[in-house]
C-alpha cells in the first residue's frame, strides 16, 4: 500500500501541475496568502544565507521569493511539469532541477552544499526517515533545516489525531485539479520522534496563526544537524 500511495501521490502533481501553477500565483490559496508564505520567507531570510535548496519546490515561487532577496536558491521536485513552470520564470539567482527525494542523495554532488535546506509543506510521504538522513548531506558545516507542515493539531479531521494517510481533493483551490493527492499524517509526537531518530536537533518551534482566527495554521521547526551540537 505504502508504494500505491506513493505513485497515486506523484502522479497528483503530475496530473495537477497546470491548476497548481494557477493557484499559486494567482494567490487562491488564503492561508498561504495571510499565513504561511510569509512565514517561511521571513524564516529562511532572518538565517542570512548564501544558498538554499528549496526541496520539493513545485512551480518555484520560493526560489524567485527569495531571489529578489539576493538569495541564490536551488529547487528540486520530482514533477517534470512543475519544474518545467519553474524554469520558465528562472533568473540568475535560481536554478532547478528534476530529483525526487529517493534521487537526493544520488544527486547531492552535482548539488552542492546549502545554509539552508528548506521544506516547505513538502514532506508528505511515509517512510520519510531516508529523505531526512539523505538531506544531511546538503548541508554546509553549521548549516539549518527548515520544515514547515501543515499544524498537526489543526490538521487531523475525521480520522482523529493519529498517524496515516490522508486525502487532500483540493477543494477551494479553484479549477483544473482532476486528481486528488494521498498525504501522510504525523502527530507532533510523531514528527518530534522522526526527526531526532534521523539526526535533527530542534532549534526552535514556531506555530503561525490565522490573523482572524487566531489559530495555527502551520508548524514551522528549525533544525540542526546533531553532530553540530557542539
Amino acid at each position: 500500500m505504502q508504494r500505491d500511495h506513493h505513485e497515486q501521490l506523484q502522479l497528483s502533481w503530475q496530473a495537477n501541475a497546470d491548476a497548481w501553477t494557477a493557484a499559486v500565483r494567482e494567490r487562491r490559496i488564503e492561508s498561504r496568502r495571510l499565513v504561511t508564505d510569509a512565514a517561511i520567507v521571513q524564516a529562511v531570510v532572518a538565517l542570512a544565507p548564501k544558498r538554499v535548496l528549496d526541496i520539493g519546490c513545485g512551480e518555484g515561487w520560493l526560489c524567485r521569493g527569495l531571489a529578489e532577496q539576493g538569495i541564490e536558491s536551488v529547487g528540486v521536485d520530482a514533477s517534470v511539469p512543475l519544474i518545467d513552470r519553474a524554469q520558465a520564470l528562472s533568473n540568475e539567482r535560481t536554478r532547478y532541477r528534476v530529483c525526487g527525494y529517493g534521487e537526493l542523495a544520488n544527486q547531492a554532488a552535482q548539488l552542492g552544499r546549502f545554509d539552508v535546506l528548506v521544506c516547505n509543506f513538502a514532506l508528505l510521504e511515509d517512510p520519510l526517515a531516508p529523505t531526512l538522513e539523505a538531506l544531511h548531506e546538503l548541508l554546509e558545516s553549521g548549516g539549518r533545516l527548515l520544515i514547515q507542515t501543515l499544524h498537526p493539531w489543526r490538521a487531523g479531521g475525521a480520522s482523529g489525531y493519529r498517524d496515516g494517510w490522508r486525502v487532500e481533493t483540493f477543494t477551494g483551490f479553484g479549477e483544473g485539479f482532476s486528481q486528488a493527492m494521498p498525504w501522510f499524517f504525523r502527530t507532533l509526537e510523531s514528527w518530534l520522534t522522526l526527526l531526532r531518530q534521523t539526526g535533527w536537533r530542534l532549534q526552535w518551534l514556531q506555530e503561525p496563526l490565522h490573523p482572524q482566527s487566531e489559530q495555527p495554521v502551520s508548524l514551522l521547526l528549525l533544525l540542526s544537524a546533531e553532530q553540530d551540537r557542539a
